[in-house]
């Protein structure tokens, strides 16, 4: 054997041939490609109302909003931040951004006004548009950098309402060469670990994503103009934004749109307009299996479930095959900052059988690795390792923050995911650990060492980690362990969760506290967080909370 041979490298790809992706275009020209043969069928629906906008309703209406951008001096390369719930003016406002050349970032509403200052100041957001419940939020740091201010509904005097976007002439879009590389879309993400970033995602990675999942003639995700698809997760999530609201414009299918979760509604709107597509999240399937009231309502429409943003337990899968037995269930896998990884191929007109626990084959496209944790040595079928991800899908990289994108997307173009599983024999890939910290709270990312930076500022504490709890319900929770101030501090238990509650959004709270006399740390000074995580499955930190009230 030649011992200066190289080292073998084993890269897989999706069962399903590779198919042509209009790289080229941007966003907007590429969801209405179709539009001729699409333009008189409805497009969205707005399931607050009844109100439903055909497809050439929405992109005139995304052509007015650019022009309106325009007029209010938003331009190429700009940020506009969608503080906003689901509804229709969010896809009008993304699309028109598009059409400028400008990028939106999109925040979760119920966030703090610090956690949205604090985006809107490292997106260097020009533009809000928001509703009027939250303009307190957004009022200061506009006020402080001029930045403008569109409310969809009733602005508070002083603000601009959505029409005067809507209402601008749609012919008066300033001619704009936008570029494949340009940025697009703006969410952030903690990635592998540490604070929220800026996820740079151009008009090439997100094209690239959506045709990965909904072009070619057999394609990961067999939706057609038939569908009625169900978007009930929130858009300022790249799943919603991605999967429901860019995929569904693509194929021409109809997008029913529900301001947010509220399992009743939920059940009568699927009712009412025979959804066909539903993507959800564990934590709402886990809500339909076990209402006693689901018989009630006719949801033998649905073919398709989607389950992603966190495993489907076995028990759930086998309780929605049992409640909806004519849908097809499969689970995607994917991340912010590489678009859709894998999908399950239930859904594609040649079916393959559906493993237990399985997410799919890689998509389209795309080339997957599995690397030695050690060695970052490429590994054959059936060993784990991280999963790591190559293709035109991924992310530009962090905004302004070199660093992190270098740690993530190596010099060969691997994105590194943090995810570890294994490629099985029939080219399928299973999700067994994660190296990244990040504690998911039904599907939403909580970073534990934002929290810690939080817990650390207070006076009364000395040290502090936040670890995951598994929880029923939620999937995980944060947990923190915390090392009081050498000052006699009494500071106790619910004393440090208002002082966290205060500051972030509801599911970044403190589920519990446990105080502890040091914080377990490499001597790289790296938080040990496997050991603090054995003790809650041990039950120690339990014990240890019961001797302090005792």
């Amino acid at each position: 054997m030649d011992s200066n041979r190289e080292p073998q490298e084993f890269i897989f790809r999706s069962k399903l041939s590779d198919i042509y992706i209009p790289k080229h275009l941007p966003v907007h020209t590429y969801c209405f490609e179709r539009l001729s043969q699409f333009s008189d069928l409805p497009c969205l629906i707005n399931g607050a109302n009844n109100v439903t906008y055909t497809y050439a309703e929405v992109e005139l209406a995304s052509r007015r909003v650019a022009s309106g951008l325009h007029q209010q001096g938003i331009k190429h390369g700009d940020v506009i931040m969608l503080l906003l719930q689901n509804c229709p003016e969010f896809m009008f406002a993304f699309l028109g951004a598009s059409h400028i050349g400008a990028a939106i970032t999109t925040a979760n509403p119920f966030y703090t006004p610090a956690e949205i200052t604090k985006q809107a100041r490292a997106s260097n957001s020009k533009l809000f548009i928001t509703q009027a419940a939250y303009v307190d939020k957004v009022k200061d740091f506009a006020k402080e950098n001029d930045v403008k201010v569109v409310c969809i509904d009733s602005p508070p005097e002083g603000f601009l309402h959505f029409s005067e976007l809507t209402e601008a002439n749609e012919n008066d879009i300033p001619a704009v060469k936008i570029n494949s590389d340009d940025v697009v879309a703006l969410p952030f993400s903690s990635g592998t670990t540490g604070l929220p970033k800026g996820v740079m995602l151009t008009h090439q990675a997100l094209v690239t994503s959506v045709s990965q999942q909904v072009d070619g003639e057999n394609p990961n995700l067999y939706i057609h103009s038939e569908d009625v698809i169900l978007c009930v997760l929130p858009l300022f999530h790249i799943y919603a934004l991605n999967a429901v609201f860019l995929c569904g414009m693509r194929v021409g299918a109809k997008i029913l749109i529900m301001q947010k979760f509220e399992l009743v509604k939920l059940l009568e709107l699927i009712q009412k307009y025979k959804v066909t597509i539903a993507p959800f999240v564990p934590p709402v399937v886990s809500a339909i299996v076990k209402n006693p009231d689901v018989h009630r309502y006719d949801m033998s429409s649905i073919r398709i479930v989607i389950s992603g943003a966190s495993p489907l337990r076995k028990e759930l899968e086998d309780a929605v095959r049992t409640k909806l037995p004519n849908a097809q269930l499969g689970q995607g896998y994917g991340m912010t900052e590489g678009g859709a990884l894998s999908m399950c191929l239930a859904f594609a007109k040649q079916p393959f059988p559906i493993k237990s626990g399985a997410c799919g084959t890689v998509v389209r496209n795309a080339e997957m690795k599995i690397v030695d944790l050690e060695t970052g040595a490429s590994l054959p079928r059936n060993q784990p390792g991280e999963i790591c991800i190559r293709g035109s899908q991924i992310m530009k990289g962090y905004l302004n923050d070199i660093e992190a994108t270098t740690k993530t997307i190596d010099k060969e173009g691997w994105l590194h995911t943090g995810d570890i599983g294994y490629i099985d024999d029939d080219d399928e890939l299973f999700i067994v650990d994660r190296l990244k910290e990040l504690i998911k709270y039904k599907g939403f990312q909580v970073a534990p060492a934002e929290l810690e930076a939080m817990l650390i500022a207070h006076p009364n504490i000395f040290d502090a980690a936040v670890v995951p709890l598994k929880d029923e319900d939620a999937g995980e929770v944060p947990v923190a362990f915390v090392v009081k101030s050498n000052n006699g501090s009494k500071i106790n238990e619910d004393d440090i969760k208002q002082y966290i509650s205060k500051q972030v959004v509801f599911y970044k709270r403190i589920n519990r506290v446990f105080f502890t006399d040091a914080i377990p740390k490499a001597p790289s000074g790296k938080i040990i967080r496997k050991e603090l995580k054995a003790r809650l499955a041990a039950g120690i930190a339990t014990d240890q909370m019961d001797a302090i009230h005792s």
